[in-house]
């Protein structure tokens, strides 16, 4: 008599040793469908967003922001709201707070570590409420908060998350050229007419979004991993800006894909753990690469046109 166990490990062998039976029998359950559609979305939306958030030296933002993310949530549940009030809440409110504290809407490391220490002592108190509240129903909640729960996702879940996510791809590119400009060039930018204060509050709100939804698929803890590897492995492999903007998102998305496929391959590994392994992995692959093509006389790919490239996307 087979449990159910021994039958999901022979159905996993059966799939390694037949590709093809085995990416019908994956899509073939439903919570991986919706998984793998909300996390193209999701990590479309992170990378090309993370293509900013390094070139404009603002990781640091991003890592507060995420635990914004696991203290909103927190907060939700405490006073018994949607968790998903509180995470995209206090992720658009403390994004926009901190680029109102810095200068020309971009928070310095000072403030983003004033509001990572502020947001750390709400959270405990938040943990220390919600488990004493009789509205602790679900204990599992702040678990799911911090390390993702893509394959959890219901199929309003995952409608929100494709919209919400290909908007913020959408207002990405629709910025993408006078945001260039204004994180290559802030001065001169703003001296030509670009709005660089405003570019930073919208940019840190669209930032604030972004991972209040990629919370979801990987979770407050592992979602720098999503916004920076991708995009840090990009930037190694060439210097033109938009093709490194979609190179940031390629990576991205195909560490998502690769993440659920190896946690459904491999039922012990969490999908989150997949995910970032899996872009991790990129950024080291890029940092050889690199290494490689200076150790034989080459710089980064396309540095021959870097200057020029630039100014010509930028104006």
């Amino acid at each position: 008599m087979f449990s159910s166990m021994s039958l999901t490990m022979f159905s996993s062998m059966f799939s390694t040793a037949n590709p093809v039976a085995g990416i019908v029998h994956m899509f073939g359950h439903s919570f991986l469908r919706r998984a793998f559609l909300a996390g193209t979305a999701i990590s479309l939306a992170s990378g090309l967003v993370g293509y900013f958030v390094v070139l404009r030296r603002q990781v640091f933002t991003g890592e507060a922001l995420s635990h914004v993310a696991f203290t909103g949530a927190l907060g939700a549940l405490a006073v018994g709201a949607e968790l998903r009030v509180g995470l995209y809440g206090s992720c658009i409110v403390f994004g926009l707070l901190m680029a109102a504290l810095g200068s020309r809407g971009r928070a310095d490391d000072a403030v983003v570590g004033s509001v990572f220490a502020w947001v750390l002592g709400l959270g405990a108190l938040f943990l220390t409420i919600y488990t004493r509240s009789s509205s602790a129903s679900d204990g599992t909640a702040g678990v799911r908060v911090l390390f993702g729960s893509i394959f959890g996702l219901s199929r309003g879940q995952t409608t929100a998350s494709v919209i919400v996510s290909f908007g913020v791809a959408t207002l990405i590119l629709a910025i993408s050229r006078p945001l260039l400009f204004a994180s290559i060039d802030e001065a001169v930018a703003g001296s030509s007419g670009v709005p660089v204060r405003l570019l930073g509050f919208g940019f840190l709100g669209i930032v604030g979004v972004t991972a209040a939804v990629a919370t979801q698929a990987v979770g407050a803890l592992l979602l720098l991993g999503l916004l920076a590897a991708p995009a840090g492995a990009a930037q190694r492999l060439t210097s033109r800006p938009f093709t490194a903007m979609w190179l940031a998102a390629g990576i991205a998305v195909g560490s998502m894909w690769a993440g659920l496929s190896l946690s459904y391959a491999a039922p012990k590994v969490p999908p989150s753990f997949g995910i970032v392994a899996v872009a991790s992995a990129c950024y080291l692959v890029a940092i050889a690469i690199t290494a490689g093509r200076r150790a034989a006389g080459f710089g980064t790919l396309g540095d021959d046109h870097t200057h020029s490239h630039t100014h010509s996307h930028t104006r």
